[in-house]
């Protein structure tokens, strides 16, 4: 299969479940790494428990989310997603991420998010 059709199998197999809070888990690599939520650290986080942490926290915070666009070059992807955001305050926000993949063996590899962290921070407060 080629590069570009098999990441974007993954992440579309990947995002149907993220929208769904369900099921997307499987298509991670064990040595996934992880870099966003603070662009001040940009130290990886690694391992695919550790993300999963991560978005179970995260997937608090938005009610839906669309995939906006995709494009995919062999392994590497960028996707822009929409999210509505919903925060323990009551704001309520709709704002989009930038989404950089990789994959490697068959399963993504490394997620760098980049997003307006200072709103999204100030809201969790």
């Amino acid at each position: 299969m080629e590069k570009s059709q098999e990441t974007r199998k993954l992440l579309d197999f990947y995002y149907k479940g993220f929208a769904e809070k369900a099921n997307w888990e499987s298509v991670i690599a064990e040595d996934f790494r992880y870099t966003g939520g603070d662009m001040n650290n940009t130290n990886p986080v690694i391992g695919k428990q550790a993300y999963i942490d991560i978005i179970k926290r995260f997937s608090q915070r938005f009610e839906a989310m669309r995939v906006q666009q995709m494009v995919v070059d062999g392994d590497n992807a960028t996707v822009i997603g929409n999210y509505d955001f919903v925060f323990p305050n009551g704001v309520k926000i709709n704002g989009n991420v930038a989404e950089c993949w990789r994959v490697k063996d068959g399963k993504l590899s490394s997620l760098t998010l980049y997003f307006d962290t200072l709103t999204f921070m100030s809201n969790l407060k």
